[in-house]
């Protein structure tokens, strides 16, 4: 295994987002809304790790506002299970530089 590859069962290296992950994220946003008690003025990945499992697991670090972010866990069931994406968890008051990590 190289280093920096994902294990069985763990988490990706972070990454830049995609336009396809900005969309799983922007799926999520009104669950974001709800959950956290909050409206923010922007809602945009800037960093992205996977977990695959009985589906997949993404974990976004999310810029909210004007250094303002938050970490946001989003399950992706698999193709078959015909469903959409779903805000799994949340951690609020992030700054730029906190690590992304499995929570």
């Amino acid at each position: 295994m190289s280093c920096g590859a994902q294990r069985v069962g763990g988490t990706s290296p972070g990454r830049a987002p995609t336009k396809e992950d900005q969309a799983i994220l922007d799926k999520v946003k009104d669950a974001f809304v709800k959950q956290s008690g909050t409206n923010p003025s922007t809602f945009k990945a800037v960093l992205v790790s996977t977990q695959v499992v009985a589906g997949t697991n993404y974990f976004f670090k999310v810029e909210t506002g004007v250094n303002t972010y938050s970490h946001v866990k989003v399950f992706v069931p698999l193709p078959q299970k015909n469903e959409g994406p779903s805000l799994t968890a949340l951690q609020m008051n992030k700054t730029k530089d906190d690590k992304l990590f499995y929570f």
